[in-house]
């Protein structure tokens, strides 16, 4: 029940609802308090803040004149995000938007040249040359010599490194990989992590990424960069309506 009273603070109350409030209002960091211990911090911190209320009240600071110039302060950056909320409020964005847009520049959603490969990393090329004899010489798969030699954390899953692009690896291991032939396996190949024996599992020319696969955030930017029309669109009719005279810094 959100209207349970966690505490009381000189006569005022502090219901659940509140704490679950003001975890809400922090976002994405209020994760972190969806816990009997968060929200225990968080009702220490709302008992702090009304204590700290209920003497500011008392002691009239409300009408210190700092305060007063403080408080217009706030409520004119209030105002001025208010202002912005409701200047982009109507922008709406349609599946067509978001597909004209792709259609527009796709020459922005070009992914580069990509390869597959499986390596096996160990200290000493000995060790690693020791591994490819038995491999080429089918005493060993190249898994199974991953899953028993690999200092690598991808030796569980037999050595695969999933699919990567040119300048990801370190520069030694991505020369390799892609001047290597799909199926081919490699001598060792010293890096600063140790001697890698590759093996290419596949490899595709660069290519526009599939619309539906960035759909999502397109319609993310498209959106942005219509706020952010409609702000500017905003702003050039303020400044017809309130001319701006602007000193030269």
């Amino acid at each position: 029940m959100e209207d349970k009273i966690l505490a009381s603070v000189g006569g005022k109350n502090i219901t659940e609802a509140d704490v679950n409030n003001y975890i809400r209002a922090m976002g994405q960091r209020g994760q972190a308090y969806q816990n009997p211990q968060g929200k225990a911090m968080i009702l220490d911190q709302l008992i702090n803040k009304t204590l700290l209320v209920l003497d500011a009240t008392r002691n009239l600071y409300e009408r210190e004149p700092e305060f007063k110039a403080e408080l217009a302060r706030v409520k004119e950056d209030l105002l001025a995000n208010y202002a912005v909320e409701k200047a982009v409020r109507d922008v709406r964005v349609t599946d067509d938007d978001v597909a004209a847009y792709y259609e527009e520049h796709k020459d922005q959603f070009v992914q580069g040249e990509t390869v597959n490969a499986s390596h096996i990393l160990v200290d000493s090329e000995e060790k690693a040359n020791e591994i490819l004899a038995k491999i080429k010489a089918g005493e060993i798969s190249f898994e199974d010599a991953a899953r028993q030699n690999s200092s690598c954390p991808s030796g569980k899953e037999g050595g695969n490194l999933g699919d990567f692009t040119r300048g990801q690896m370190v520069p030694e291991f991505d020369t390799a990989c892609f001047t290597m032939e799909v199926g081919a396996l490699s001598e060792p190949i010293k890096t600063q992590f140790g001697y890698h024996l590759i093996r290419l599992n596949s490899k595709s020319d660069s290519s526009v990424m599939p619309f539906a696969q960035i759909k999502d955030q397109l319609k993310d930017k498209v959106t942005m960069e219509k706020q952010q029309a409609a702000y500017q669109s905003k702003l050039n009719q303020l400044k017809i309506l309130y001319p701006v005279d602007k000193a030269v810094l």
